[in-house]
């Protein structure tokens, strides 16, 4: 029991974001995907347990 409670505030949550959107700042994210910073990547980072050769590699 207590349930309907739980299920009426997430209904009530869910209306809330489906209309009425929060505004959008448009230039801070064309500011955010323009940055020349490049980010904290896994790519950038070296594998201290990398020992070169590719398990997936079949030749």
């Amino acid at each position: 029991m207590g349930r309907g409670r739980a299920k009426a505030k997430q209904t009530k949550v869910a209306r809330e974001l489906k209309y009425n959107s929060p505004g959008m700042d448009i230039e801070a994210l064309q500011r955010e995907l323009s940055s020349d910073e490049s980010g904290d990547w896994a790519e950038d980072r070296e594998d201290p347990y990398d020992d070169g050769y590719d398990d997936y590699d079949r030749r």
